[in-house]
């Protein structure tokens, strides 16, 4: 069984061993790949092995042996899977690996837009409280979060995580799923409920149809004036201009992103150095211990399908 991975690199730097999947079969690593040279590289694998990499009719077009794409991700919109169906190539995702650690990064985020730890930290740094004639400078506004209200848009496991610490804090939760959940940590609410009612709104849903741009300037305008945004799910599910924007403007007071539409970062990215706006390198999922459940996931999905009991399948081949 030949084995591919076009895009190593974007889970380990070396720090994440990939021997456990020389169990397998031949193993051929590339740390990235570009568009055109995807094609060329994945011709002759019977299984890839990719997280980001771009896998359609013209990429996949010469791998005739393909059998099985497994993605280091949950999210597979780099995937074609109406093409992978019609060529009976399966699929499968690697669900709820990063699900305690992205909502500790969302946590991460909201506390440093509230308490400005790394704003007091500057401060004392640059010699500041030195020189101030109180114990207590007040220099950046602060607030608590019990009895605020938490906006999660779209309520899965990660959602649900988030909601469990919010809880902890004694905020109030409320969710939007079109699945309507509601549970002991989060009651159902429609959207526009969740914009206007949210202190603070947190995106946990995949990128799809219905998700796309879905935050943008009709729906910024509506979030009450003063909340915050934060978006550790897809940089797709928000118009960058339009939040940069509402921040410019102070209708939103902060927020904070780990995701964007072109990763990396664009040069021209239109949130880049708006001083109310904490972004992060796309690293909420990225932990060591993550990282090495996402191995093990990879690993018995391989297994599974091998055993003709695949799991974690996301396609109809």
């Amino acid at each position: 069984m030949k084995i591919v991975l076009p895009d190593a690199k974007t889970v380990t730097n070396g720090d994440l061993s990939l021997e456990p999947l020389k169990e397998f079969g031949e193993v051929i690593i590339y740390e990235l790949t570009a568009y055109d040279e995807i094609a060329e590289r994945v011709k002759d694998a019977d299984v890839i092995i990719c997280n980001k990499t771009l896998l359609n009719s013209e990429t996949l077009s010469l791998a005739k042996n393909l059998k099985l794409i497994l993605l280091w991700a949950t999210g597979y919109n780099n995937i074609d899977t109406d093409y992978c169906n019609s060529k009976g190539i399966t699929v499968c995702n690697a669900g709820s690996y990063s699900t305690n650690a992205v909502a500790q990064h969302t946590f991460a985020l909201i506390l440093e837009l509230i308490n400005k730890v790394g704003s007091y930290n500057n401060f004392v740094q640059q010699g500041n409280w030195q020189k101030s004639d109180t114990f207590s400078p007040f220099v950046y506004k602060l607030n608590e979060l019990a009895g605020k209200t938490l906006g999660i848009y779209g309520y899965g496991n990660i959602g649900k995580a988030v909601a469990k610490i919010a809880k902890a804090f004694d905020m109030n939760v409320i969710a939007y799923s079109r699945s309507k959940k509601s549970d002991e940590f989060a009651s159902h609410a429609d959207f526009d409920t969740l914009l206007k009612e949210s202190d603070i709104i947190s995106v946990h849903c995949p990128l799809n149809k219905q998700s796309q741009y879905v935050f943008n300037k009709e729906t910024f305008a509506k979030m009450k004036k003063g909340s915050y945004f934060i978006n550790t799910a897809r940089g797709g599910v928000m118009v960058e201009e339009d939040l940069k924007n509402a921040l410019i403007s102070n209708h939103l007071a902060g927020a904070g992103i780990d995701v964007l539409d072109a990763e990396p970062m664009s040069k021209d990215c239109k949130i880049m150095g708006i001083k109310n706006c904490i972004i992060t390198p796309h690293i909420a999922w990225a932990p060591m211990e993550t990282r090495e459940r996402l191995m093990d996931i990879v690993c018995s999905n391989l297994r599974n399908f091998i055993n003709k009991t695949p799991t974690n399948v996301v396609n109809k081949p």
